[in-house]
């Protein structure tokens, strides 16, 4: 993968570019507007300025650019407004000057000589006077932007004529941008008593960038890349970066694929530039703030840093003036950007680090107090690893390691223990000073490692620790561990995991009973029955059976989760849900968070195939609450939150669906975990034509080429793929996706899943005209059961779009799901058929699917002749689409009301005219036919003041940018007819 240099997309300044829009609008409705743009250096204000630049260009606004110069006080003065004037002449010529070029000569040579009474400082106001003039008359012309970049290099001449500009308000239809950087106005900067004088004067506003958030650093990432990234590289550039899009950029072109690369030269001396010209004090106090952290305490720094003082505080004040560090509100102090810490850290000696590092390291052994009990174990781990103490490192991360634990963070005690494993055998003794054998910690690794998630690196673990148990000796440890093998081959797709399953099964199933042998029991009888139910549900017999002779409430728990899960294909869907119910409710009053959490994943799921949405998304929303809170939300928690995306997107809250997609796709779920929400979010972005669809798409295919990939999560990419080959109009590819698709073995166990592929499948061989196809899924679907609403619904929509194919003799009318744009005679049964499908879908209340089977509906009445049936169906299903943002049903909709003679109305259809007074439409009549503010007055007797205000107000309340797009409104809305 190979990064661009620059990112070509604006991304997270939308209500910055909003802000200087606004301005712009003020500006030409005549009211002074100027626009203070600040922001530490790379936070993107040339970017948005010239995005902003070229919005105006497009509006036909005059823009004007010039820049200050790094010289100081003693620079040229007035060197923005010369390069602005400059850019004027080069564009219109002398006579842009108007008679003036004389007078401006001293300014630009290029005017040729200067006149008598030509500009010297003593007469600067004639000066003032002129520029002022010359903005005037050109902004009366046509409106102006004049920017000015880089205030903070300005000198006084070019901010005095500034001030002047801004508080002589005299240039209507001008709006003048000035930017800074933020992070170089040290206290004495002349810019800062400048820049508050300004924020008290009228029509000045102060604009502050951020820093990008995560989503915005992964936007960026994305389009720098030419593909989304890996989520571990985006934490790692958002923490590194810190939302600087400059430094994004840097890092994008520079990082390995985790983002953990080293900083480029270049970048390194930037950074270091500023660090370079303070006195050696300084730098000697950042250097051991650095080892520190980004954010270090006053008293840690005073304890480590062996130096009076009054020396340490004077050089803490230079750090604090240059904007090196901040001095934060609880006593301690931040480096501005985590970069700069992190290029002051490797520019030490080596050998300088570590002495930093032991330092550290005992200062908070002796007082954990400096840094907080909660941080002291995690802070001395760092420290004696970055000292090269092994083991005192050693000791002092597994101490880390369990106090992680303690506070549910897995993935940093996965961490920290796998340093204790890497410094194992660089302390001979180790052992001993750890009180435990290696065997028990790589167990303990493994439970880290795959609570938080990280399932590729825990099932390494689980070889490792097979290779050291003996399984005479200790079969039930042997078996815990091949379970957990076996379900880590599974979700990483390497394969099924039944030998790893069954041969866990073998070493429990004879051993006496206890709690522990009934909780894996009833693990290898979850993972063992997606590969066969029967042998899952008996061996989920088998742990019921013996949680019931112990009757611990642990093991019962586990044993009902199981039950309700594995076995409920033998009992009723209600006798299921009641055994979860009951394994929630005493996971509850056990006070077993993890095995609540599970009970909940059980009974979303649960509760979403027979039907009950709404309850669906309540039970997956407590889940994930709980899984958070137990630290669990990467491994468990993922499930809830695509369970919680899935009932959302069922019940057509679809944003509500994405954002937690968005969610889900943060935490990055390990292996086959994270393809239910991709899943989902790719059928919702191909259901709403969205620009990103077809990359989610691809990857959840991709999916399909592991080597194992259980049922469940086959069967939806393989009517994803139909789907998206139907829409893409590729009929070929629709029909051979759709024939391996209902070919899959076994296929028959999964009717939830199985359904809406084979209607799927319908629609491609009918539009298609495969009647080969056809067959095959009538064959399919002849044994298929069709227990839950849901399954009912496609079970009758499979069957109404069969009964519109030509070969059953039914008609078709538009591109819709039966149709292909030819009309025939109706079939006696498709009619009928599309009713059933349309009364079953709203048994079953999901609004899409519904306004799909109205279509199909509206396209049978089409046929039929019956008009009105027509009317109603696509009338209903616009509303659905429209609600949804559901664009390609809408054409498709708007495409038969078309063919049929229909209009149909829009939800999303602007109302514009309700939104203008009597008054505001008379003044929209008159901007329509090209009248200015000034004879808008005269024809409607009034001040040209109230005119601007009114343009202004129509402009906001038409949502429209200027007076071109408001006169576009009136156009449409028959306003210069005089028909409001």
């Amino acid at each position: 993968m190979t990064a661009r240099a620059s990112s070509s997309v604006l991304v997270g300044r939308d209500a910055d570019l909003a802000a200087l829009r606004d301005a712009l609008k003020r500006a030409r409705g005549d009211e002074a507007t100027t626009v203070l743009l600040g922001g530490e250096a790379g936070i993107g204000k040339t970017r948005l300025v010239e995005e902003f630049r070229r919005h105006a260009l497009d509006e036909g606004v005059r823009v004007l650019t010039g820049q200050c110069l790094e010289l100081g006080e003693e620079g040229l003065p007035f060197a923005p407004f010369v390069a602005a004037l400059r850019d004027l002449l080069r564009r219109d010529g002398p006579a842009a000057f108007d008679g003036h070029e004389h007078e401006f000569a001293r300014l630009l040579p290029e005017l040729g000589p200067a006149g008598p009474e030509g500009l010297v400082d003593a007469n600067r106001g004639y000066l003032f006077e002129l520029v002022a003039g010359l903005f005037g008359r050109l902004a009366r012309e046509r409106p102006l932007v004049l920017i000015v970049e880089d205030l903070h290099w300005a000198d006084r001449s070019t901010r005095d004529l500034i001030a002047f500009l801004i508080r002589s308000a005299r240039t209507a239809q001008a709006l003048m941008i000035c930017t800074f950087r933020s992070d170089e106005l040290h206290r004495g900067h002349p810019l800062r008593p400048f820049l508050a004088e300004l924020d008290r004067t009228r029509g000045v506003e102060r604009v502050e960038l951020d820093r990008l958030d995560r989503d915005g650093t992964m936007e960026m990432l994305a389009d720098l890349l030419g593909a989304e990234p890996r989520p571990a590289l985006v934490d790692n550039v958002y923490d590194r970066s810190q939302g600087n899009p400059f430094f994004v950029e840097e890092l994008a072109v520079s990082s390995d694929p985790d983002g953990c690369r080293d900083l480029p030269d270049t970048l390194r001396d930037l950074l270091l530039a500023r660090v370079d010209r303070l006195p050696d004090a300084a730098q000697r106090v950042l250097r051991l703030a650095a080892a520190g952290g980004t954010r270090i305490g006053h008293d840690l720094l005073a304890e480590v840093a062996e130096v009076p003082d009054h020396a340490l505080e004077d050089a803490l004040r230079t750090a604090v003036a240059a904007q090196l560090l901040v001095a934060s509100a609880h006593g301690g102090y931040e480096f501005r950007h985590a970069l700069v810490r992190e290029a002051v850290h490797e520019d030490a000696l080596p050998g300088e680090r570590a002495r930093l590092h032991a330092r550290y390291a005992a200062a908070i052994e002796a007082r954990p107090q400096l840094v907080g009990a909660d941080r002291a174990p995690a802070e001395i781990a760092h420290h004696w690893y970055a000292a090269h103490d092994h083991p005192r490192a050693l000791t002092a991360a597994l101490a880390a390691a369990t106090a992680a634990g303690k506070r549910y963070a897995y993935a940093e005690k996965s961490r920290l223990l796998e340093r204790v494993l890497e410094l194992w055998e660089q302390v001979p003794d180790a052992g001993e000073r750890l009180g435990m054998d290696h065997l028990a910690l790589l167990e303990e690794t493994f439970l880290a490692a795959s609570t938080a998630g990280d399932y590729a690196r825990a099932m390494s673990l689980t070889r490792a620790a097979l290779a050291e148990i003996d399984r005479d000796a200790e079969p039930l440890r042997a078996a815990r561990m091949l379970e957990r093998r076996g379900r880590m081959m599974r979700v990483l797709g390497k394969s099924d995991g039944a030998t790893e399953l069954r041969s866990a099964y073998e070493l429990v199933r004879d051993v006496p009973n206890e709690p522990e042998r009934v909780e894996i029991l009833a693990n290898i009888s979850v993972h063992l029955g997606k590969v066969g139910l029967a042998e899952g549900a008996r061996i989920a017999h088998e742990a019921m059976a013996g949680a019931e002779q112990l009757g611990d409430p642990a093991a019962w728990v586990a044993a009902t989760l199981t039950f309700g899960r594995v076995a409920s294909k033998e009992i009723s869907a209600e006798a299921g849900l009641a055994e979860l119910r009951k394994a929630e409710e005493l996971a509850r009053k056990i006070g077993d968070v993890p095995k609540l959490v599970h009970a909940l994943v059980n009974l979303s799921d649960s509760l979403f195939e027979i039907g009950q949405y709404a309850e669906s998304a309540r039970s997956a929303a407590d889940g994930t609450v709980e899984a958070k809170r137990v630290g669990i939300s990467r491994s468990t928690g993922a499930f809830l939150l695509s369970n919680h995306a899935e009932a959302l997107f069922a019940l057509g809250r679809w944003d509500e669906a994405d954002a937690l997609c968005a969610e889900t796709a943060r935490i990055d779920p390990p292996g086959t975990l994270g393809l239910h929400w991709l899943q989902i979010r790719a059928q919702l972005r191909l259901a709403r034509a969205h620009p990103g669809a077809d990359e989610l798409v691809a990857r959840a295919l991709s999916f399909l080429g592991r080597p194992y990939l259980e049922h469940q999560l086959a069967i939806p990419l393989h009517e994803l793929r139909v789907e998206c080959a139907l829409q893409r109009g590729d009929l070929a590819g629709a029909i051979e996706a759709a024939k391996v698709g209902i070919a899959i073995p076994r296929i028959e166990e999964f009717p939830r899943y199985a359904w809406p592929l084979m209607a799927a499948a319908a629609r491609a061989a009918v539009r298609g005209g495969d009647e080969a196809l056809a067959e095959q899924v009538r064959a399919a679907t002849s044994d298929l059961a069709a227990p839950y609403p849901a399954q009912r619904a496609s079970a009758a929509q499979t069957r109404a779009i069969l009964a519109t194919a030509p070969w059953a003799g039914g008609g078709r009318l538009g591109s819709g799901p039966a149709g292909d744009g030819r009309s025939a005679e109706p079939g006696d049964g498709a009619l009928a058929a599309w009713q059933e499908a349309v009364a079953a879908w709203r048994v079953d209340g999901q609004p899409y699917p519904l306004a799909r089977a109205l279509l199909g509906l509206a396209e049978a009445a089409a046929a039929a002749g019956d008009r009105g049936l027509v009317g109603e169906a696509v009338e209903e299903a616009c509303c659905v689409a429209d609600d949804l943002h559901a664009a390609p049903l809408r054409e498709e909709l708007d495409t038969l009301a078309r063919r049929v003679g229909l209009r149909v109305s829009s939800r999303t259809a602007p109302d514009e005219p309700e939104l203008l007074t009597a008054r505001e439409q008379e003044v929209l009549r008159l901007v329509a036919e090209g009248l200015s503010n000034r004879r808008i007055a005269e024809r409607l007797y009034i001040s040209p003041k109230t005119a601007s205000v009114h343009v202004s107000r129509i402009i906001a309340k038409l949502a429209v940018a200027n007076r071109v797009e408001a006169a576009a409104v009136a156009h449409r809305l028959g306003l210069l007819e005089g028909r409001p």
